[in-house]
């Protein structure tokens, strides 16, 4: 069975702050550099460490990049404080001597300003490029499929924020080396602690303004102005003057979010924070818990009350064809279900009345893939409660092979084994024989192992 993460943003969110914290959280730190070591990327190596904030212990994940990928852009050096004049700016502020801080900061930007002139320093990647490095890395399915939705929700924002469409859409931020790593690291340490549900009930934003690369742009930055509108994260504007959530910030939280509210009572399991890299009045961290919840309604700790959507519309003028392909890529792009029921609609045409059961997360996504691969002009959306037994994945093990299968607790404390439909496909294809002789094995061994 998953865990639920709850993520504390009071301090916004970036990248680097998210693996920090999950890293603090008891990620395997193990696990993420064999991860990052198989990207097909050079030129960077990460640091883990523990740095004080505000007189707390936190974690610190950092990307080290060489002279030949330092992204020397003003995107970066803004939104993601890997730049040599970030790091300098930041240990400048330490000093007291405030003429040789400025001599110092305007020394750095020479030397940026004369390196960037090399027409070698930047490698402005595309979605399809970025999306390759992601395929070609030694990483688990579900934390691959987590990379990817985080980069296709920034290049969207990013399609958006400039006018053009997402094939022309070229990572000056995002595609630096070091937000790939930011990325997959997120994504490889949410899959290492097995999260499935992730609560974020706001996201604290500073304002003002900063510069980029297009020159000066309003806090929040169009990117993740996009994002939140997209995907209706609840934001916080706060009166701290400077960014408080990245674009790669924005884009995790629009992947990962399940709930925006925190059960009524849970207990919390484990607590990590992560650090990042500005200094504002308030301090720089991300607070993340394992959270369980508990409650007097929770039958049995064998079930849990969730929130779901259910979308739908009628539809008298699409092919099947066309029905069949918006089935997949809604399932592809995340929907928990997603069904066709035949109706009638005016004057007696038979037609199909599409369903989509989705997290509120998804919402967006789910209706942008219905209005434009099929014909509807409408689509009703309802909120719905549910309660969900406990699960968890399980291998039944038989003399072909091995079955994946859900293993379900019922509030009484039956248990139940539910087969899961493909990898009995599998098997039945591999040993060429009937599916239904595959799951009278898997019935049969199940009976065997309950007797025992």
């Amino acid at each position: 069975m998953g865990k639920t993460l709850y993520l504390e943003c009071y301090s916004g969110i970036s990248g680097d702050m998210t693996v920090a914290a999950l890293l603090d959280l008891g990620a395997d730190e193990k696990v993420l550099k064999a991860a990052l070591e198989s990207l097909p990327v050079k030129g960077f190596e990460i640091e883990i460490s523990r740095v004080k904030k505000a007189g707390l212990d936190a974690c610190d994940f950092l990307v080290k990049l060489d002279r030949k990928h330092e992204n020397h852009d003003h995107d970066m050096e803004y939104l993601h404080g890997h730049s040599h004049a970030h790091h300098h700016e930041e240990e400048c502020g330490h000093h007291h001597d405030e003429e040789k801080c400025m001599e110092e900061r305007q020394h750095v930007h020479e030397e940026i300003h004369e390196y960037c002139h090399d027409e070698h320093v930047h490698e402005h990647r595309g979605l399809p490029e970025v999306l390759e490095i992601i395929e070609n890395a030694k990483i688990s399915e579900r934390a691959r499929k987590t990379a990817i939705e985080i980069f296709r929700i920034l290049a969207l924002a990013e399609a958006k924020a400039h006018g053009v469409p997402i094939e022309q859409v070229h990572f000056h931020e995002v595609g630096a080396v070091d937000s790939i790593v930011d990325i997959v690291a997120a994504a490889v340490c949410l899959d290492n602690l097995d999260i499935t549900d992730v609560v974020v009930p706001f996201v604290c934003e500073g304002r003002g303004t900063v510069r980029c690369q297009h020159g000066i742009l309003p806090v929040p930055v169009p990117a993740v102005v996009n994002i939140m509108e997209a995907f209706k994260l609840p934001i916080r504007i706060t009166d701290v003057e400077g960014e408080l959530v990245t674009p790669t910030g924005a884009a995790i939280l629009a992947a990962v979010k399940t709930a925006s509210r925190l059960p009524e009572q849970f207990t919390i399991i484990q607590t990590g924070i992560g650090a990042g890299k500005r200094n504002y009045e308030r301090p720089s961290l991300l607070r993340a818990m394992l959270i369980e919840e508990k409650g007097e309604n929770r039958p049995e700790e064998s079930s849990r009350q969730d929130e779901i959507y259910k979308l739908e519309t009628n539809i008298d003028d699409c092919t099947g064809e066309l029905l069949g392909y918006t089935m997949d890529n809604l399932m592809s792009a995340g929907a928990r279900d997603v069904h066709f029921t035949p109706v009638y609609m005016k004057k007696n045409r038979p037609a199909y009345m599409l369903t989509v059961i989705c997290d509120e997360a998804h919402i967006k996504k789910m209706e942008q893939i219905i209005f434009e691969e099929t014909t509807t002009i409408g689509i009703r959306r309802m909120r719905m409660e549910r309660t969900v037994l406990e699960r968890e994945e399980t291998v039944i093990a038989l003399e072909r092979g091995e079955v994946r299968a859900k293993k379900c607790t019922l509030p009484d404390g039956q248990v139940r084994i539910y087969p899961e439909y493909e990898s009995v496909a599998e098997l039945a294809r591999k040993n060429d024989i009937p599916f239904q002789q595959v799951m009278e094995e898997v019935w049969g061994s199940t009976w065997k192992k309950e007797r025992n």
